[in-house]
């Protein structure tokens, strides 16, 4: 491979929170990482969403770029920087006819969520998500005083994720529900959704007028042969009821730069998303940041981020097959998307009379530092970030076959 993603890089005492929060919680004695890591074992971070690789070489050298000239003042997004989003959703995605003027700026996805909902509910409404949930939604949401209504996903014969439309329009006609969010692709689950699948979620959002956040910050994460599709191509309506986020910083490990962006075709919601955005005045573009997104989507950056899928994709293989051949009682849904694996381990816990902190305390006591899934509705769920240097794959799960799965 031309770039390098198995170079251990230490990240200790450089602004990462994978390794400094849990240093944190250890140093105060409380926290979920508080748990003191054992004698002869180091820390694998595997639990905040971030990856453990050098960046794409394009998105530094076009920082440096505008770094040289020594003023940062106020500024205005370059015509560049939008016609870098729409090559990419051209070329990547198969959109076609997106423009600048659909194009907004967003701090970050979850902030972007919030101010869809702030247009598009009223003080105290019930929002519909698919659970597993993934965490941030929660706190977000419910932080400023909506409700989640958590629609559960079911496994079907192949072990495969699928959105249980029976009970999503239950809940949304027993409790008059208008707006949803749909996670494409899927996290924690990691599931890409097909086509028809996107189609009958949407035609149940036309059928019961219920408009649609699209929170698509992994569409470029996808694994193997899958691929993603946007919600906004489903139909002209699909188009029209839905707010779509993106981001490079998922995809490039750009999330310390901050830049996300929306993309609304419907002109009347464009409009309140903007005006809602810019209330408090925090939702500002830094040159930087503009400057990371269109050095990410740069040729190099296309290049160096086919390289990382198929390094993404042997990651998930290993862990995957890792776990089917190993651990009797943990089952694990093949990820489609994303480098977030969701393990589930009821059977493993009831057949070993282990509690889930006991489960989680055992393999934070070996350095592998796993995220907990009940955060994420998951009862008895783990959730573990693939995207390290291989190396670092194995040892994590070699461990953790040795001191907690089959001690």
């Amino acid at each position: 491979m031309k770039y390098d993603f198995e170079a251990i890089i230490e990240r200790h005492g450089q602004d990462a929170l994978a390794v400094d929060r849990p240093a944190q919680h250890r140093e105060a004695g409380e926290g979920y990482f508080s748990v003191p890591v054992k004698d002869g074992f180091d820390i694998i971070p595997m639990w905040v969403a971030d990856m453990n690789y050098a960046v794409a070489p394009s998105i530094p050298r076009a920082i440096k770029k505008r770094m040289e000239h020594p003023v940062y003042g106020y500024f205005e997004p370059r015509q560049e920087y939008y016609d870098a989003i729409i090559k990419w959703q051209t070329e990547r995605n198969h959109v076609e006819g997106l423009t600048a003027e659909c194009i907004g700026y967003e701090n970050g996805v979850l902030g972007g969520v919030v101010s869809a909902a702030g247009i598009l509910c009223s003080a105290g409404d019930k929002i519909l998500v698919n659970s597993p949930t993934y965490v941030g939604f929660m706190h977000s949401l419910c932080n400023v005083g909506y409700e989640l209504v958590h629609s559960p996903m079911v496994l079907d014969e192949n072990n495969v994720w699928r959105m249980d439309y029976e009970d999503m329009e239950k809940k949304i006609v027993e409790q008059q529900i208008h707006t949803a969010i749909l996670c494409n692709p899927h996290n924690p689950t990691g599931r890409a959704w097909e086509r028809w699948e996107i189609e009958k979620a949407m035609e149940l959002y036309k059928k019961h007028d219920v408009y649609v956040i699209s929170d698509e910050i992994w569409s470029d994460l996808y694994l193997a042969d899958h691929h993603h599709i946007p919600t906004q191509t489903i139909s002209e309506d699909a188009k029209m009821r839905t707010i779509a986020f993106y981001s490079p910083s998922k995809t490039f490990n750009l999330a310390g730069l901050i830049g996300s962006y929306h993309i609304v075709y419907n002109k009347r919601l464009r409009d309140r998303l903007r005006k809602e955005g810019s209330l408090s005045h925090y939702n500002s573009m830094n040159v930087l940041s503009m400057y990371a997104l269109m050095g990410a989507y740069e040729p190099e950056g296309v290049e160096w981020l086919e390289e990382l899928l198929k390094v993404l994709t042997k990651n998930a293989d290993y862990a995957c097959d890792f776990i089917e051949k190993n651990w009797k009682g943990v089952n694990v849904s093949r990820p489609q998307a994303t480098y977030m694996l969701f393990i589930d381990c009821e059977e493993w816990c009831k057949e070993h009379g282990k509690t889930m902190d006991e489960l989680e305390n055992a393999g934070l006591e070996i350095g592998v530092l796993w995220q907990d899934g009940r955060e994420f509705h998951g009862e008895y769920s783990i959730r573990l970030n693939l995207a390290l240097p291989f190396a670092r794959v194995q040892e994590a799960f070699e461990r953790l076959d040795k001191y907690v799965f089959n001690a």
